[in-house]
């Protein structure tokens, strides 16, 4: 269930009344927020609101509202590297009546308990070549390009669904020793799936990339605005093409092995605006 606590808010130009001030409700889903969650900011004002923006650990968020009521969405997600503690997120809106106001509310963040595990794969994925240092640097410069970009515009809508029918193999943040030396942490989730299983769109978007890549393997990134970005890596064959758009559900390909991995199985993660989030956080939200 979903808990409101009523705020103080302020408004820039005039002061709001004080009954007007107190019928501010934010709360967040979910509501005990830990390093590595996605989260949907739920706010509902006194006064009808135009518009509604927010800044959150240093992140844009953008606000979409419910048409049936005065209630606004806006998501969110917190990095693995943010450390416990009481964090601000400060709300910037315009009412109908063209009043500029502000609200803050400080939310707790807590530290989740992450597995560690130890890992075998080929030599070349821990010791690459010149040449394959060489394809790992292409590949993170095209990387770097894409990922910077940040629509305002939601593509997706409602739930988030599973991309595939299957028992997840590992889980968001474990952190993984390769061979005994190279260590990193995981940042999507694993699902058990034979080579050849269809792999759909979690929700809807649009395709920023669909193409081999030296870790990765043979992937496909989706767009679904706002800075929020679904991955799915180590593929066997691709059913999209750079730009297209897909609905919810929609074939991508094929699980595969490719790129870094100990066998078939899909890789899914989770990304928005740079931030690496718990992608089975993300299918538990109830989203409008």
């Amino acid at each position: 269930m979903v808990l409101f606590a009523a705020l103080p808010a302020t408004a820039e130009n005039t002061p709001l009344e004080p009954k007007k001030a107190q019928s501010w409700s934010i709360s967040s889903q979910p509501t005990k927020l830990v390093n590595g969650a996605p989260v949907v900011f739920q706010v509902t004002s006194h006064a009808r609101l135009e518009s509604l923006s927010g800044k959150w650990l240093e992140h844009d968020v953008f606000f979409f509202r419910n048409p049936k009521s005065n209630t606004w969405y806006g998501f969110a997600g917190i990095s693995l590297v943010t450390r416990p503690g009481t964090y601000p997120l400060a709300l910037k809106g315009n009412t109908a009546r063209g009043m500029a106001v502000s609200v803050e509310r400080k939310f707790t963040i807590r530290s989740a308990k992450y597995p560690s595990i130890a890992v075998t794969v080929a030599k070349q994925f821990t010791q690459p070549s010149p040449e394959q240092q060489q394809q790992i640097k292409q590949d993170k410069e095209l990387k770097d390009k894409l990922f910077a970009q940040v629509t305002p515009e939601r593509e997706w809508a409602g739930k988030f669904h599973p991309p595939v029918s299957a028992r997840v193999s590992d889980v968001f943040g474990t952190r993984r020793t390769f061979n005994g030396k190279t260590q990193s942490t995981h940042q999507g989730l694993d699902y058990a799936v034979p080579k050849g299983t269809a792999v759909s769109a979690i929700n809807a978007g649009t395709v920023l990339l669909a193409r081999p890549l030296f870790f990765e393997g043979t992937c496909v990134v989706l767009d679904h605005g706002q800075g929020l970005l679904t991955l799915y890596m180590h593929l066997s064959e691709i059913k999209v093409k750079d730009g297209e758009r897909v609905s919810p559900g929609q074939e991508l390909g094929l699980s595969g092995g490719s790129g870094r991995a100990t066998g078939p199985h899909l890789h899914v993660a989770v990304r928005w605006q740079g931030v690496y989030l718990n992608p089975a956080t993300l299918l538990s939200l109830k989203l409008p």
